[in-house]
């Protein structure tokens, strides 16, 4: 019964893709699905395990403090399928409801499909994973859960997250790993991947690849915890894109506590935050080259109760040119800060049941050079309050 089912479920729902990021309930944790309470003697080589992630909220925006906008919110729907089979091989799909569902034009695949892998565990110390994956860049809140996140810094915003290709991990210890990269450096054509398209005289690339090294290591009896991870890709002739970026989290007890820094010197502006401030003054917009972007994240968690957890957050960025191009001049042309208060609610335990309330105040400064090609960027806040539930469904 259980084999027929899981089959079942992998043929009706091929169409999904499993965070950024770590499942939140997967077959080692001690939650039972309905299947095992069903049926708590069923063995088979074919595991499966679906999952169900949904985040919903009632959000009142504002801008300078007038409001915008109060409306209900689905702000994450999310179904994965995960599992093994024949002991060596593990699998993981998961579909987003909030994303769009047209077909990629480079991986052929919807972009709503996060994850759609397959891997195989080759020995103790190495596996080979295939497929739609995570792109392994490092920092903590790029890296957990994206349903545990209500705010991203603008950088992890937009970051391609999820790419096709193949990626090698090296267990060295049960503490450390080396994970290895190769993978496509977008998921559509250049005019999905750039605000307006690619520059002038700036030519295609035959291989759009994106290579990465990443590094995680566990020390103080996996109290602190290192995320590093550089990364190169050539996004167009002559044009690469460069990553550094650490994530150093302090996890014990009732505290987490966390700093992110990343950076990132794109040939293209791939991410579209500088191309983005080109206002009205500029007749004919174009993709800015040789841009810079740097952000640096704290956070602090603390469990003050076993029904409560509270945090604070904050992050600074900047948005730079490295060199002067078309209407760019050479220089920082924004700076950001953010700052976010939460309070979080759990109302039984060994469930991923949350109830919060949430705070976000934004604000923005630009450079002389950003109003000289009509930036506009005011400050922004946001108060929330919402549930967060993951289901195990089987």
């Amino acid at each position: 019964m259980k084999k027929t089912l899981c089959i079942f479920c992998l043929i009706a729902w091929p169409f999904m893709a499993f965070a950024q990021d770590q499942p939140l309930v997967t077959p080692a944790d001690s939650l039972k699905s309905l299947l095992d309470y069903l049926l708590p003697k069923s063995t088979s080589n074919l595991s499966a395990d679906m999952n169900l992630e949904f985040y919903t909220s009632c959000s009142a925006s504002f801008t300078e403090r007038k409001l915008d906008e109060a409306a209900f919110k689905l702000n994450r729907v999310r179904l994965e399928v995960l599992g093994t089979f024949e002991k060596s091989f593990f699998y993981h799909f998961r579909q987003s409801f909030n994303k769009y569902a047209h077909p990629e034009s480079l991986d052929n695949i919807s972009s709503s499909i996060e994850y759609a892998l397959v891997g195989w565990k080759m020995s103790d110390k190495f596996k080979l994973t295939v497929g739609k994956q995570f792109f392994t860049l490092g920092g903590y809140e790029y890296y957990v859960n994206a349903i545990r996140v209500r705010e991203y810094s603008d950088f992890n915003d937009h970051l391609p997250v999820y790419l096709a290709g193949a990626s090698g991990t090296i267990g060295f210890s049960p503490d450390q790993e080396l994970i290895v990269q190769l993978l496509n450096n977008r998921n559509g054509s250049y005019n999905d991947t750039f605000l307006y398209g690619l520059p002038a005289g700036i030519n295609k690339t035959k291989i759009p690849v994106m290579a990465t090294l990443n590094w995680n290591g566990h020390f103080a009896d996996k109290a602190v915890q290192l995320r590093y991870a550089a990364a190169w890709g050539h996004l167009a002739e002559r044009k690469n894109i460069y990553y550094l970026t650490a994530g150093n989290v302090y996890e014990k007890g009732p505290l987490l506590a966390y700093v992110d820094v990343m950076y990132s010197n794109e040939g293209i502006d791939s991410k579209g935050i500088v191309s983005k401030m080109q206002g009205h003054s500029v007749a004919s917009p174009v993709t800015a080259e040789n841009v810079g972007y740097f952000t640096a994240i704290a956070n602090v968690d603390y469990r003050i109760h076993s029904h409560w957890n509270l945090y604070v957050k904050g992050a600074y960025e900047t948005a730079a040119v490295n060199k002067t191009n078309g209407c760019f001049e050479k220089g920082i042309y924004r700076t950001s800060w953010n700052v976010q208060f939460c309070a979080e609610y759990l109302p039984m335990k060994k469930t991923e049941l949350m109830i919060f309330a949430h705070l976000l105040y934004k604000g923005n400064h630009l450079t002389r050079r950003a109003k000289a090609i009509g930036a506009e960027s005011p400050d922004t806040q946001r108060i929330s309050v919402g549930v967060v539930y993951v289901i195990p469904v089987f």
